[in-house]
Formats: structure tokens, C-alpha cells, sequence
């Protein structure tokens, strides 16, 4: 059998770019039925990346307005071709496809989505700043990401998920059991 055949129907050539960039992310929602708006997230994020780990459902108390209900949190790994600029522009699109409307900061929501790490970049502009700025201060961002990648390193600070949590979950960012909407 020759190896430059034409490609058999049966194994179409994949018109998807390499996946090559390493990102991070951080899910939330605390609106509707929060674990169908994660699911539902996490399946529309498959079209742009190649998720590799997904953390578990953690269940916490919101900040900044407290008035709210309470989040399911999750992170996840994976590899995409986006840059990340492309990518912070399909977080967004997900979001809104998903529900989500302008509101104000930490406010209520039926999905958020932060980059957290892209590869090993720091940067920062008007629309985006990686890493996430406020990762090393939230356990619901932490806790999920060091079950998943604890030894994952913010390359701003030099310090790993796991070094950034004290090597355990803070009550606050427990795994979740079985919870409502």
C-alpha cells in the first residue's frame, strides 16, 4: 500500500490548524441551571480548543456583591491554535451565546469565563491581561486549577497553583456534591 494515496473517505484530512497553545481557564455560574451553563460552555470551547482536563464542580460564595447566589466554578486545560486575543473574542461570543448580558462588576451571571494562563505569556492591554490578574487572590480560581495542574506556574510570580493555595482548598472552594441549578 502506497502512502501517498489519495485521503480515503473513511479518514478525512482534519482542516483544523495544530493545536499548540497551552491555556487555562476558569468557568463560573450562578445563574439558571449553572451546571447546564457550564456544560454547555465547556462543550461550545471544544470547538476552539482541545480540553485535555477539567476540574471539578466547586461550589462557592460570591465576592465583591454578595447579594447573589452562590457559583459553581470549574478549570480546564487545554490546547488551541487561537492566539490570545482570537481566544479572549470566542470567550465572549460563548458567553452571550450562552446568556450572559452587561452587568456590573461581579455581578450575577449565567456564565463567565477567564483566561487564566496562555503557554507561558504575560502581557497586558486594554481587553486583556495574562495572567489573570486576580488568579492568585480567588480560591474558586485556584482550587480548581491546582486539582488539575498543581504544578502549573503563574510566570509573573514564579509560584505554582498548588504553592498558591498552601497545598490545600480553602473551605470557601470545596468540591461541590451533587447540588440544584
Amino acid at each position: 500500500m502506497s502512502l501517498d494515496t489519495p485521503i480515503s473517505p473513511l479518514f478525512p484530512a482534519s482542516k483544523a490548524p495544530t493545536a499548540t497553545h497551552i491555556v487555562y481557564l476558569a468557568l463560573g455560574s450562578n445563574l439558571g441551571d449553572r451546571r447546564g451553563n457550564l456544560a454547555a460552555a465547556l462543550q461550545q470551547l471544544r470547538e476552539v480548543i482541545t480540553i485535555e482536563t477539567v476540574s471539578s464542580v466547586y461550589e462557592t460564595e460570591p465576592i465583591g456583591y454578595l447579594e447573589q447566589p452562590r457559583f459553581l466554578n470549574i478549570a480546564c486545560c487545554g490546547k488551541t491554535w487561537l492566539s490570545a486575543q482570537e481566544l479572549l473574542h470566542s470567550t465572549q461570543a460563548i458567553e452571550v451565546a450562552i446568556g450572559r448580558q452587561p452587568t456590573f462588576r461581579n455581578g450575577p451571571r449565567p456564565i463567565d469565563i477567564d483566561i487564566l494562563l496562555y503557554d507561558d505569556l504575560h502581557m497586558q492591554d486594554n481587553q486583556l491581561t495574562i495572567p489573570h490578574p486576580r488568579m492568585a487572590e480567588r480560591a474558586f480560581v485556584l482550587a480548581p486549577l491546582a486539582e488539575i495542574s498543581p504544578n502549573v506556574v503563574n510566570p509573573v510570580n514564579g509560584q505554582t497553583a498548588a504553592s498558591l493555595t498552601g497545598g490545600r482548598y480553602p473551605l470557601s472552594a470545596q468540591p461541590a456534591h451533587h447540588t440544584g441549578p
